[in-house]
């Protein structure tokens, strides 16, 4: 083996495996991934490199894969259970590492990214970049065709891209980089075969088989070849990501593998909002919680899904994103900007339930107690919603510690200054006629969307009281949070309900006005509590309020409840009139309705919008599907168009050659050139007259008289004899042509034998040039 082209070898090896392997870096993320990468290719690269001087069989070369996964697969995969500074392994490193080797896809997929170095799951970075590296830089230094070890560092880059993230896509300087790399250690490998072929001939033949000239020509020809791939592969790839923007989320493994825990399969939490109110339960302490934020509010669940029956947790439509949980990695990063950060100590006591009780959006849980491991492994969480679950269940006696980011709650006046957000909530199926209505009511005369919002909500205040129908010296209150308990509590007088009809109404509105909504069931510790302090909270404590995202400040937390305040008496028999206020939107009249102002098409549901029509979607999908194939077949077509384009560019240059004996010499080049291109092999230094031979026909032999003759001959030729013998290579290619099939036709169109064959120009060597 020789030293100079296997270092070579290794060095593109190495360089495109490392750049396959950068695919993964959005899934991890973490100081671990790189010393883990440089380790593994390190690792690898020896057993390649010893396997090619030892000549060992493959069967050695894969008992040394095993060896070194074994060995050095606990201090780079699972580093939090090595030791001694991460330099030895421990036997329950090694158990995890060994399970993770069928275990950790799975988790991979179904975990919020990134992921670090989070219990064992960088071992399948490192089981795919150990095995690439090893069969790439093998197939390089040992096989006769080593342009086949482009071929693992590929699929590790395709890898990559199907573990990675459903949002985040692979950057496209790191596709170009990789392409290029490759392409690079193709042009090398196949120039270090052509070289070694022509040194070979010349030493045979002992004649010079190509000229420096020739050689630099050649070179170039095959970089601007390379580039040319390089530039069509760039300007594709950025045109399709420009003119044919992604409309939906990536689809890749996490996004295709069903999740371990759907929220659709518990009942909304919101449903079990009177049980809290029980006599039984009131005073019964739920949760104890130390450093309670400054809004005194602790989150059970957050609900975003309406179907006039529940509000509850997530949806089918995979746009919301709100009913897709993950496991969480040791920690999450989470934006500070207008929140603060709070570290709130929980111990379970009478809750029972999956879901996990806190505050903000999460950056880290530790759970505590004999039964941690359990709860850690079956936590899941939805960062989307800031909601948490654990498939096993809490209950008492569990604890846990959570570090939180929480924003403050909105007063109406800062909600007034704000306009809507732009985040996909699911749409209410269901919108009772009666909130329209009394919609318009508080909100006749106000302009602007905040305002509007921070209106309706006042008047959710000002004419609502709270009545929990439990207790003997309370009216009666029906529970439930369905369409037909929104209307009677919009139509009775007095507006009587508590904070599960409220919040509802509350979010029903929102939507009605444009902003995004969402309600929170959860407990809100008492007024004395300050924040930072410690906390037992009650059943009677239950409460739920609004989430409503703006554009100004995200989410914010919006509290719709009114003041307790004594019920005045309901007056019988009597529904509440709603008189239709003067707006700048007028009722219907006389069959014929106009319409009320729509707010912003992305959040609301009206029930007045055009229907869609089935041909325009019809023709917009098929052009779509068109335009998507066009530019897949034109990304593919791009290096055959390459080629047709190059041997175009040479026939051109050689018919308009300066002189007339250029032209003649050019056009028996070109008819050599089609030759080769159909299969003809001339021996090695052949003549004009022995490629004729070669060829056959008398035709061909002429055309080889004539060119030698121009070559020659003292006198110079005429440009009546190159027209003559352009016009006889033109015959001549086409009658190449007529003895092959389509298909041989154009594999002749596109190969690439005859922009790389000089051996048959020798001869001008003794004449003139």
């Amino acid at each position: 083996m020789r030293v100079r082209p296997a270092v070579v070898t290794m060095l593109f090896s190495l360089a495109a495996t490392a750049l396959a392997a950068w695919s993964f870096w959005g899934v991890y993320q973490s100081a671990a991934f790189v010393v883990m990468l440089g380790g593994t290719l390190l690792l690898g690269g020896a057993i390649a490199v010893l396997g090619a001087v030892f000549r060992w069989p493959s069967i050695v070369i894969a008992l040394l894969v095993v060896v070194v996964f074994l060995g050095a697969g606990v201090q780079l995969a699972v580093p939090g259970q090595a030791s001694t500074g991460g330099l030895l392994p421990t036997w329950p490193g090694f158990v995890d590492l060994v399970q993770a080797t069928w275990l950790s896809w799975k988790q991979l997929v179904t975990i919020s990214l990134p992921v670090g170095s989070y219990q064992a799951l960088l071992v399948p970075a490192f089981i795919l970049t150990l095995l690439s590296i090893v069969v790439s830089a093998s197939i390089g230094l040992r096989a006769r065709h080593g342009e086949l070890g482009a071929i693992p560092p590929m699929v590790l880059l395709l890898a990559g891209v199907l573990l990675g993230s459903a949002t985040a896509p692979v950057p496209l300087w790191l596709s170009l980089t990789l392409l290029a790399v490759l392409l690079a250690w193709t042009m090398w490998l196949r120039w270090q075969r052509r070289s070694e072929a022509i040194r070979s001939l010349a030493e045979q033949s002992g004649m010079a088989v190509e000229s420096p000239r020739e050689r630099r020509f050649v070179g170039a020809r095959t970089v601007a070849g390379a580039a040319v791939i390089l530039v069509v592969a760039g300007v594709a790839g950025t045109a399709a990501s420009v003119l044919l923007p992604a409309h939906n989320d990536r689809q890749v493994v996490r996004t295709a593998v069903e999740q371990p825990f759907d929220p659709r399969a518990y009942p909304s939490p919101l449903s079990g909002f009177r049980a809290y109110l029980e006599p039984a339960k009131a005073e019964e302490p739920m949760l104890t919680v130390r450093g309670i934020p400054a809004d005194r509010r602790i989150r059970i669940a957050t609900l975003d899904t309406y179907d006039g029956v529940t509000y509850s947790v997530g949806t089918d439509d995979v746009t919301s994103a709100s009913g897709s949980f993950t496991r969480m990695p040791y920690r999450l990063d989470q934006p500070r900007a207008g929140g603060t950060a709070y570290r709130l100590d929980v111990t379970v006591r009478g809750y029972t339930g999956p879901w996990v009780p806190g505050s903000g959006q999460l950056e880290q849980v530790t759970f505590a107690g004999s039964d941690a491991s359990d709860l850690t492994d079956s936590f899941f969480y939805n960062d989307v919603t800031g909601t948490a679950a654990v498939t096993r269940g809490l209950r008492a006696g569990d604890s846990y510690t959570l570090d939180t980011v929480v924003k403050p709650q909105f007063t109406g006046d800062q909600l007034a200054k704000t306009t809507p957000g732009s985040a996909e909530v699911p749409k209410p199926t269901v919108v009772p006629d009666e909130l329209q209505q009394t919609l318009q009511k508080y909100t006749a005369g106000v302009t602007g969307t905040g305002a509007r919002l921070a209106a309706a909500l006042k008047g959710l205040a000002e004419n609502g009281y709270i009545s929990h129908g439990i207790a003997p010296d309370e009216p009666p209150s029906r529970s439930g949070h369905g369409a037909d308990r929104i209307t009677e509590l919009l139509t009775d007088i007095p507006m009587l309900g508590d904070q599960e009809q409220y919040a509802v109404t509350a979010a029903l509105m929102a939507r009605q006005l444009g902003f995004p909504a969402r309600v929170v069931i959860g407990f809100v510790a008492p007024e004395v509590t300050a924040a930072g302090q410690s906390a037992t909270l009650t059943g009677s404590d239950v409460s739920a309020w609004i989430e409503v995202q703006t554009r100004q400040s995200g989410w914010v937390t919006v509290d719709p409840t009114p003041p307790v305040r004594p019920v005045p008496p309901k007056k019988p028999d009597q529904p509440t009139q709603i008189s239709r206020p003067q707006t700048n939107v007028q009722p219907p009249v006389d069959d014929t309705p106009t319409q009320r102002e729509e707010p912003p098409q992305a959040q609301v549901d009206t029930s007045d919008q055009q229907p869609p029509n089935p041909v325009l979607d019809t023709i917009l999908g098929v052009l779509v599907i068109v335009g998507w194939v066009l530019l897949v077949l034109a990304v593919l077509a791009a290096p055959f168009l390459a080629v047709i384009g190059a041997k175009w560019r040479r026939r051109t240059l050689r018919r308009s050659a300066p002189t007339a004996l250029e032209r003649i010499s050019g056009g028996w080049r070109e008819f050599a050139d089609a030759a080769l291109d159909h299969g003809y092999d001339p021996p090695p230094a052949a003549t004009r007259r022995e490629m004729a031979t070669t060829i056959g026909g008398s035709r061909a032999a002429a055309l080889a008289g004539v060119a030698d003759r121009a070559v020659f001959s003292p006198t110079a030729p005429s440009p009546a004899e190159a027209d003559s013998v352009w016009r006889a290579v033109d015959d001549l290619r086409h009658a190449l042509a007529k003895r092959e099939t389509r298909w041989k036709r154009f594999v002749a169109a596109i190969s690439l034998r005859s922009l790389g064959y000089r051996g048959w120009g020798t001869n001008r060597k003794k004449g003139r040039p």
